[in-house]
């Protein structure tokens, strides 16, 4: 079977979220500190380390067939190139900050202004479809210095938790596009690759789909059963069992984790009792 070749960031929160992710799908990985390639043990699959800014142009020019990358990362660099999967891991955002004691409070306040920022392609976009025109002064590297060397008057980068921005003094004006890591593909991916891909790509699924569900056993009494059903409909139903105490049943189901504490209200209000709450390694459908 032919190697599927995959990019992933070399280093920093992506390249750790994504060799995990990896490892979820029970995919093990023979690398060494510093190696730039590894092969897996059991999988058909070739792992590049790579600058998550070169990655792009390894997908187009055909060098990997596939990579784990951040979205943010795609929109600047990323033509012709196509998501296949979201996966929800390494979520940021492509912010416009400004010194704290700055005046500006809205983009429109930058108009005429100089912006530094490694994301030319999308603040440039961004400020044409806004109508607002500012001179870019492009970094490779610590953005966040720029406005206290009077070099710009804000910044344009990723920001995650905010604290790069407020332990540098700054504040967020505007944010012109969220990301997170997705699973894309190289234009140049041969049939073969693609095969390997879709077998990657559906444990990946599986993977996702169990971290955005819980497993839930509950007691409950049989005079409830249907109101109780109605709250817990599982992937099709949940399975009801029998339980030794007369009039009762344990009933068993999947609830999707951003409905957690609803759901537990909402069954604890008709009767419920011994709830037990679990994760899933995997779901498959």
């Amino acid at each position: 079977m032919s190697k599927l070749k995959i990019a992933v960031q070399k280093s920093g929160r992506l390249h750790d979220d994504s060799m995990t992710i990896l490892k979820e799908i029970g995919i093990s990985i023979d690398n060494g500190k510093d190696q730039l390639k590894a092969s897996a043990r059991n999988f058909p699959l070739e792992v590049f380390y790579l600058r998550n800014g070169d990655i792009p142009q390894y997908l187009r020019d055909g060098v990997v067939d596939t990579a784990i990358i951040g979205e943010n990362v795609l929109y600047e660099k990323g033509d012709e190139i196509t998501i296949v999967e979201r996966l929800g891991f390494s979520k940021c955002r492509v912010s416009i900050a400004v010194p704290k004691s700055s005046k500006a409070t809205s983009l429109k306040d930058l108009e005429r202004k100089r912006i530094a920022t490694s994301y030319p392609n999308t603040v440039n976009t961004f400020l044409a479809k806004e109508g607002i025109e500012a001179q870019l002064h492009i970094i490779n590297g610590s953005v966040e210095i720029a406005p206290n060397i009077g070099l710009a008057d804000g910044i344009c980068d990723i920001v995650s938790s905010g604290s790069t921005l407020f332990k540098n003094g700054l504040k967020e004006i505007q944010t012109l596009l969220r990301s997170e890591a997705v699973l894309v593909t190289s234009p140049k991916i041969s049939s073969e690759s693609r095969a390997v891909l879709d077998k990657l790509q559906f444990r990946l699924q599986s993977v996702l789909k169990g971290r955005a569900n819980k497993y839930v056993l509950l007691n409950a009494p049989n005079d409830k059963l249907d109101e109780i059903i109605k709250i817990l409909p599982g992937m099709n139903s949940p399975t009801i069992l029998p339980l030794a105490k007369e009039g009762w049943s344990s009933l068993h189901s999947v609830i999707n984790k951003n409905d957690f504490w609803t759901i537990i209200d909402e069954l604890k209000a008709n009767g419920a009792e011994g709830i037990l709450v679990c994760p899933i390694e995997n779901m498959v459908l």
